[in-house]
């Protein structure tokens, strides 16, 4: 049987996601908004550093969809990072793109959010 690597991954991540932010929300007196936040952040860069290795490896892929879902969920700053400290996915322009358009969506609920009355 083979493994949906779409489906593997992103409940790989969810699991992580979770596991790490009942970590933080343990030992530290965050805000729950901030312990999503970096918990987020943390998992997209291990995935994008994860993913790097395999391309090294030619082993099992992250699929694209799942990256780009991770930083849509808020992981955008572990999706940067892990793009500059990696080296990774940063002259795929098809993958900027949409990574860059993310970015746009949520400055924009940002922007929405501090401005609404």
């Amino acid at each position: 049987m083979t493994r949906n690597p779409y489906r593997f991954f992103f409940l790989a991540a969810v699991i992580l996601l979770a596991g790490f932010g009942i970590a933080l929300w343990q030992w530290t007196s965050l805000h729950p908004g901030w312990i999503y936040l970096i918990a987020v952040s943390v998992i997209t860069f291990l995935f994008y550093g994860y993913d790097k290795y395999q391309a090294r490896q030619n082993g099992t892929r992250i699929p694209e969809l799942v990256l780009h879902l991770l930083a849509l969920a808020g992981g955008t700053i572990g999706a940067f990072l892990g793009q500059i400290l990696f080296r990774h996915k940063t002259r795929k322009w098809q993958f900027q793109l949409v990574f860059i358009l993310i970015v746009l969506v949520q400055i924009g609920l940002i922007a929405w959010w501090w401005t609404k009355d």
